[in-house]
C-alpha cells in the first residue's frame, strides 16, 4: 500500500508540473485545499476514487495510469495551468474596465450638470486610479505573482497622494506640494519590507 501511495504521489506531482499549475491551481479545481494536493504529492495520504476520476478527467488520463510506475505512452501535456491563468488575466481585466466605466458614468452625469459640478467632473478619472491598485493588489496577492504586489502597493501610495494634491489645488487652490514628503517613508517601508520577505524565502 505504501508503494501504490508513492507511486499515485509521482504520477499526480508529474502531470501537475506537466500542465504547469501549482498545487493551489490544482486543488482550486478539485475543491480541495493546497494542503491536501501537497499531502497528496507527499505520499502521506491518497485521495479517494472520485478524486482520482477528477485528477485523471483534468489531465486526459485514465485512473490506470495514476496507478501505474511506469507508463507505456506519454500523456498528451495539455497547458492547464495555463487557461487558468488566461481566466484569471481576463477575470482582472474586465473587474479593472467596470471602474472605469462606473467613472465614465460619473463623468457623464457630472457634465449633464456641470453647473453644480463647477467643471471638477473630471477629477472622477483621477480617483479612479487608487481604486484600480486596490483591486489588482488584491487578484494578485490571490491569483498571481505575489512579488509585483510591492510595485502595486508603491503605484497606489503615490496615486493616492497625487490624487489629494491635485484635488486640493482644484478644489480650494491649496498647493499642499509637501504632502508628497509623506511618500518618503511609506517607500521606505515598503522596501524593507520587500527585503525581509526575499530574506525569509531564501
Amino acid at each position: 500500500m505504501e508503494k501504490l501511495k508513492l507511486i499515485i504521489a509521482e504520477n499526480i506531482a508529474a502531470l501537475r508540473k506537466g500542465a504547469e499549475m501549482t498545487q493551489f491551481d490544482l486543488a482550486e479545481r478539485l475543491n480541495y485545499s493546497d494542503k491536501a494536493v501537497s499531502k497528496w504529492e507527499r505520499g502521506e495520504s491518497v485521495p479517494d476514487i472520485s478524486v482520482l476520476k477528477q485528477i485523471a478527467d483534468i489531465f486526459s488520463v485514465s485512473v490506470d495510469y495514476l496507478l501505474e510506475a511506469e507508463h507505456t505512452t506519454k500523456p498528451k501535456p495539455r497547458d492547464v495551468g495555463g487557461i487558468l491563468r488566461a481566466n484569471r488575466g481576463f477575470i482582472t481585466a474586465m473587474s479593472i474596465t467596470l471602474i472605469w466605466l462606473i467613472a465614465l458614468i460619473i463623468f457623464v452625469t457630472g457634465d449633464m450638470f456641470r453647473e453644480y459640478t463647477h467643471n471638477h467632473h473630471w477629477l472622477v478619472f483621477l480617483w479612479a486610479v487608487p481604486p484600480t491598485f486596490i483591486l489588482w493588489l488584491v487578484l494578485n496577492s490571490v491569483w498571481f505573482n505575489t512579488r509585483l504586489n510591492f510595485l502595486i502597493i508603491s503605484l497606489l501610495m503615490w496615486s493616492t497622494l497625487s490624487a489629494i494634491h491635485i484635488s486640493l489645488v482644484v478644489l480650494f487652490s491649496i498647493n499642499v506640494r509637501l504632502i508628497y514628503t509623506l511618500g518618503i517613508p511609506g517607500q521606505i517601508i515598503i522596501l524593507l519590507w520587500s527585503r525581509i520577505k526575499k530574506m525569509r524565502k531564501s
